[in-house]
């Protein structure tokens, strides 16, 4: 059965212990389950965990503008979890693949699909490349803002209007890195806070007229490097399984394969 809630610390209480049962494959979910305790924004959430015989055998997270973040859970689970939101108010969903390949069955064909495969650092290989990892500054702001929407442009998300906002708070939380090569950015990198001892790498953007130098390893690397000397005992990532370009890259510098998962989006229904 699916329980719901908007109150973060509720929610904690109940389904965090589950989460932190897996916190590389939860990682999204703890992530948003973090920022809504740290007052980050969110319209209407929806926090819910499927009880089996008394015990948390699932979970999801829908904190808008984000997609519904499905957690592990059974696969029976999706469908009354699909009839309890109300299916036509579910417009875009990320979760395991076997996941997610249940919600298409039970929706319909997803108007777009991203295949993801989420990656865990195992021994970092820092690359040699010139130039040097510190973190981005206020005086960069616009410059991150510009790629920020330049990197949603190429994923398809389109030009996010909360760009701005994203970049003002991974800047003063310390989440946003540049590599600078000749005493100029070439390439960015976020990372989200510990959550269950995880931490997120994402995005990773570098403009095309830098690109085939290496900074997007560059970049990575060295906010991983930083996690684990600073921040937590685990590095993730996600990408995006259609660039095998960025795929090597990260397995390069280390980053092994967990599992697949998917981003479906669907046509809005009556």
């Amino acid at each position: 059965m699916w329980s719901f809630t908007s109150d973060a610390r509720k929610y904690a209480e109940v389904a965090e212990p589950f989460l932190l049962g897996d916190p590389v494959s939860d990682t999204v979910p703890l992530t948003a389950l973090n920022g809504l305790r740290a007052g980050s924004p969110a319209d209407d959430p929806v926090l819910g965990w499927w009880d089996d015989g008394g015990e948390v055998r699932g979970a999801a997270v829908r904190t808008p503008p984000y997609p519904l973040a499905l957690a592990r859970m059974p696969v029976e689970a999706v469908a009354p979890l699909l009839d309890v939101l109300g299916a036509p108010h579910v417009r875009q969903v990320h979760g395991p693949v076997e996941l997610t390949s249940e919600v298409a069955r039970l929706l319909g064909a997803p108007v777009k699909e991203v295949s993801e495969r989420l990656y865990r650092l195992g021994a970092l290989d820092v690359p040699d490349v010139p130039g040097r990892g510190r973190l981005a500054t206020p005086a960069e702001f616009p410059l991150m803002v510009s790629w920020f929407h330049a990197f949603g442009t190429e994923v398809g998300l389109g030009e996010t209007a909360d760009a701005a906002e994203r970049v003002a708070q991974r800047t003063a939380g310390r989440e946003l890195f540049v590599w600078e090569a000749d005493g100029v950015p070439v390439a960015c990198a976020g990372l989200s806070p510990s959550a269950g001892g995880v931490c997120r790498i994402g995005p990773v953007y570098t403009p095309p007229s830098r690109r085939r130098r290496g900074y997007g390893a560059a970049v990575t690397a060295f906010a991983s490097r930083v996690a684990l000397e600073e921040r937590c005992e685990q590095v993730v990532l996600f990408t995006d399984l259609a660039n095998p370009t960025s795929n090597a890259v990260y397995q390069s510098i280390g980053y092994e394969p967990v599992a697949d998962y998917a981003h479906l989006t669907f046509a809005a229904r009556p």
